[in-house]
């Protein structure tokens, strides 16, 4: 680990390395001397993630749960290396993405048709499979018990039609993978942390995701625990921006839809609302600032909002 690991309630935030710092998040909860992972990052997560076991006073054999919000290979890809290394620990996902951890060959061979092996191998490592018997497939309301520590499993589809939160009653906090958008730490100023959508590829469904936030808030959560990145609070506020900038950017998509250079479009237009929010959040900083700390984001979003215009025309 590059840095001591703190813990609030019982939940510690992992930094799992991917792509740069405080970018992936994972979370170990302990309760009782027993440990639960809620997502895990890639396969070189793996050794971040056993090492915060030993600075949480764990071993291996005590973990009883790995909990995945859904199969994204930033948040998933290392789940088959680390369940082998957890003798006593069950995964737990989604129904719709259990056969991917079962046999991930479908999710190397997307990724790997956009990204091409030499990327693949160097950013997540090759995907192992999780024995069928020790995945337990989690539909709406399903609770995972830790110890007495209940943590309930919400259907959050508008991301990933295979996404859940989960929902710990004892800390009054969700997990929320990317349902729930990105704050980056970059971006913090005074007026607290900034927040966005995401809308990546290939199942980005507004109207499903406006949905899923407010479903959250109906729990009443004194925090978020985001993949990308970490814990904020101030819910009900950060909810609001959420919807805000989900209609802007829908809006953006419609008014590229159409144009011969729609994608180059959507991620100049996706730049500029980015710009604008942030400097109005007071962000001060430069426009290459900006590109670098969310540059693959726009991307990622732009692409996100073309297969969603492309889904809606049928």
């Amino acid at each position: 680990m590059r840095f001591k690991l703190m813990a609030h309630l019982g939940i510690y935030t992992i930094d799992t390395g991917f792509v740069r710092p405080q970018f992936d998040a994972a979370y170990l909860v302990v309760h009782d001397g027993r440990g639960a992972f809620i997502d895990c990052g890639t396969n070189h997560a793996v050794p971040h993630l056993l090492g915060a076991l030993a600075q949480a006073g764990l071993d291996v054999s005590h973990v009883d749960w790995l909990i995945l919000t859904h199969v994204h290979l930033d948040h998933a890809g290392g789940a088959g290396e680390l369940i082998a290394q957890l003798p006593s620990a069950r995964l737990v996902v989604h129904p719709r993405g259990a056969r991917h951890m079962i046999d991930p060959s479908q999710l190397w061979a997307g990724a790997l048709a956009v990204y091409g092996e030499a990327v693949m191998e160097k950013s997540y490592g090759r995907l192992r499979p999780v024995p069928q018997e020790r995945v337990v497939e989690a539909p709406d309301g399903h609770t995972v018990d830790l110890r007495g520590r209940l943590l309930r499993c919400i259907d959050t589809p508008g991301h990933a039609k295979h996404h859940l939160a989960v929902y710990d009653s004892y800390a009054n906090a969700c997990f929320t993978g990317d349902t729930f958008g990105l704050s980056y730490r970059e971006f913090d100023t005074d007026n607290g942390v900034f927040i966005l959508p995401t809308t990546t590829p290939v199942q980005f469904d507004p109207d499903a995701l406006h949905d899923s936030i407010n479903r959250l808030l109906t729990l009443k959560p004194e925090a978020m625990y985001l993949t990308h990145y970490g814990r904020v609070e101030d819910v009900e506020h950060l909810a609001s921006k959420l919807h805000e900038l989900i209609d802007a950017m829908v809006a953006v998509a419609r008014r590229c839809d159409g144009s011969p250079d729609r994608h180059t479009r959507l991620v100049t237009e996706l730049t500029e609302l980015y710009a604008t929010r942030t400097a109005e959040h007071g962000w001060l900083g430069r426009r290459d600032e900006l590109l670098h700390w969310l540059g693959m984001d726009i991307e990622l979003n732009a692409q996100g909002l073309g297969v969603w215009l492309d889904r809606e025309r049928g």
